[in-house]
């Protein structure tokens, strides 16, 4: 999670040094680069929230199987309750 967190904070800080730049004058190059970094924001943010998540609450896999499990429970509960 540093890590991600690190090069999120490397790729924002660079975005903002280049839309200062593009202040100055118009540059496809750097506008193309500002481009690219906000893609990576946005994955660097998704991959981030995943992780955390992941962390938080455990595996994907592990959180479906418990949902699946409880549901199986519960619908059992009714038909005896029936």
């Amino acid at each position: 999670m540093t890590e991600i967190r690190a090069e999120l904070d490397e790729a924002v800080d660079r975005r903002a040094e280049i839309w200062h730049e593009l202040g100055e004058g118009i540059d496809p190059a750097k506008s193309a680069e500002v481009k690219r970094l906000s893609g990576l924001i946005e994955d660097l943010w998704a991959e981030a929230r995943a992780t955390e998540a992941r962390n938080r609450f455990g595996a994907p896999e592990l959180i479906h199987a418990r949902a699946r499990t409880e549901e199986r429970l519960e619908r059992d509960s009714r038909r005896k309750a029936a």
